[in-house]
């Protein structure tokens, strides 16, 4: 059974960076696409980033182009987003998700979540 958990969230300021983890237990994640989502107060859960299963295409929602990198570590089992140049709107509880299909629109069809971590963004 694949467990993801995801850590490297806080409270950071306007500018700021951080870097969120997405560890992986009971089976390799090299099966599977990988996709973080994210979700405000009030608002649905959108996708943010996601990386194909062997680490070679990746997609961004627009929002976060130019200031968010995913990354994938084999050896690790873990997925990696540097996020930089935070903006308040960037705020949110994250998210990331094993998934079935990538393609030009990102990730689809998610198999299994994390529980996610909050990023805060505020002066």
């Amino acid at each position: 059974q694949l467990q993801l958990v995801e850590s490297g969230g806080g409270l950071v300021q306007p500018g700021g960076s951080l870097r969120l983890s997405c560890a992986a237990s009971g089976v390799t994640l090299d099966y599977y696409p990988i996709g973080w989502f994210r979700q405000a107060p009030g608002k649905e859960r959108e996708g943010v980033s996601c990386i194909s299963s062997i680490g070679d295409s990746t997609y961004y929602t627009d929002a976060v182009k130019g200031r968010f990198t995913i990354s994938r570590d084999s050896v690790k089992n873990t997925v990696y987003l540097q996020m930089n140049s935070l903006k308040p709107e960037d705020t949110a509880v994250y998210y990331c998700a094993a998934v079935l299909i990538y393609n030009d629109y990102g990730c689809q069809g998610v198999d299994h979540w994390g529980k996610g971590t909050q990023v805060t963004v505020s002066s």
